[in-house]
């Protein structure tokens, strides 16, 4: 495929798809984010690329987004912990069926599709996970659940012969994250629960990008395949949040508490976040006991053998580089 032409970033407005854009940019792609955030989507007209305010679920102005374009990233999702299961279903599954929708009308010549490793996520250490591995019988969430049907979506679309590869990219952290880091940071104000020392793969955003780019140039006999994207460098949580608090400056206060009381405690919340109408967010929610409990590492030797994967920045190299950041923006 071609090096340069006309793109379409869902999500650009999110932390990947900004990034994402800016390097499309750079190579000499036409650019059009669809995005919500107004404010960064002026600010990314002001360096020279096109801007939708647009929701997923709205399927015309999805469908005529698509006009013209000889790829689409979709990046685009509602990711979080804990919502209502309809907000997520209309962005996650009706969001993806709709970009489909799009680039089989339009033609586009490529549809990159960005899903996440939460859809194998279980209650339970599994490592090594290679792309075929079976989908949990119960989704860890609704997050999870959603990205799974939209998974289901994209195959199928492949198999009518779509030009399509999935992406998943694990725990995407680096300078404008507004998730991972940021909420680690945000549990750590008083202590930080531990219910154990779980295995964690994490991916640098720009390795995540430079990922994404390579889906430029695979072989159309790759259509429909699925590739997990990491650091390739797994590490125990508590050794991570040493290191990121040590260079933040900021006192580590962990706390070492039993994995069932953790369960039972973000139950408690859940079921109360849910008698209020679903909001606030609890503080604790049963999938965030599990990632903080259960080891996940994901197997990369797909996307290395098949496009030439090498992640450019190691997590040791990724943390300076948020810290810089966080101080900066921070204080």
């Amino acid at each position: 495929m071609e090096r340069t032409g006309r793109a379409l970033v869902t999500g650009g407005t999110g932390f990947l798809g900004s990034r994402l854009a800016e390097c499309l940019l750079a190579r000499g792609f036409e650019v059009t984010v669809l995005g919500r955030n107004e404010v960064i989507g002026r600010a990314m007209v002001e360096r020279g690329v096109g801007f939708l305010k647009t929701d997923l679920a709205d399927a015309p102005a999805i469908r005529d987004a698509c006009r013209g374009r000889d790829v689409v990233f979709h990046a685009g999702a509602l990711s979080s912990v804990w919502g209502p299961d309809e907000a997520f279903h209309r962005a996650n599954v009706l969001g993806t069926r709709h970009i489909i929708e799009g680039c089989q009308e339009h033609d586009v010549g490529r549809l990159i599709h960005v899903s996440s490793p939460s859809v194998l996520f279980e209650f339970r250490d599994r490592l090594d996970l290679a792309e075929d591995a079976s989908f949990p019988g119960r989704a860890a969430n609704a997050y999870a659940r959603t990205k799974q049907l939209a998974e289901l979506e994209i195959d199928r679309a492949a198999s009518e012969g779509l030009p399509v590869l999935t992406f998943r990219p694990r725990a995407i952290f680096g300078p404008g994250d507004t998730a991972i880091f940021p909420r680690l940071i945000r549990a750590n104000r008083r202590f930080f629960p531990l219910f154990g020392n779980p295995l964690v793969d994490l991916t640098y955003v720009d390795n995540v990008v430079d990922a994404l780019l390579l889906g430029l140039e695979a072989p159309a006999t790759l259509s429909g395949r699925k590739y997990h994207v990491t650091n390739g460098e797994p590490l125990p949580i508590r050794e991570l949040l040493e290191t990121v608090f040590g260079r933040l400056g900021v006192p580590f206060v962990p706390v070492r508490l039993p994995r069932v009381a953790g369960e039972a405690l973000a139950t408690l919340l859940e079921a109360a976040a849910l008698l209020a109408g679903g909001s606030p967010e609890p503080v604790l929610t049963r999938y965030t006991v599990g990632t903080l409990s259960y080891s996940q590492t994901l197997d990369i030797t797909a996307i290395r053998r098949d496009l030439g994967y090498r992640p450019r920045l190691s997590v040791d190299e990724g943390i300076d580089r948020f810290v810089r950041w966080w101080k900066e923006t921070h204080g």
